[in-house]
């Protein structure tokens, strides 16, 4: 059974940086490209930042390049997302996801975390 559990959520003030972390269970991590999401209330859950199964590489969306970073670590299942220069617009809960193959669309994800509540503000 795959589990996928994020943590490192909280409240934090513009300007701010937080470390959201998720560790995987009951796959093949290194196999596995994954994302992370986040969904705002009454927004569609939206694509943040993901690292590619087949090199490591990264991709992100516009509005958090150049202040999020992801990364894995594949001997212990885990992937994070570093979040900096944080902004109210970055209010959400945040999932991490796993695809087998390379996808930035959620739909394409058949495994997902419970989410991390992200909330910036003043």
């Amino acid at each position: 059974q795959v589990q996928l559990v994020e943590s490192g959520g909280g409240l934090v003030q513009p300007g701010g940086s937080l470390r959201l972390s998720c560790v995987a269970s009951g796959l093949s991590f290194s196999r596995y490209t994954m994302g992370w999401f986040r969904q705002a209330p009454g927004k569609e859950r939206e694509f943040v930042g993901g690292t590619r199964r087949s090199d490591g590489s990264s991709a992100y969306a516009d509005s958090v390049k150049g202040r999020f970073t992801v990364s894995r670590v594949n001997a212990i299942n885990k992937v994070y997302l570093w979040m900096s220069s944080l902004k109210p617009e970055d209010t959400a809960v945040y999932y991490c996801a796993a695809v087998y193959g390379d996808s930035w669309v959620a739909g394409d994800y058949p495994y997902w975390g419970q989410g991390t509540q992200v909330t910036v503000s003043s």
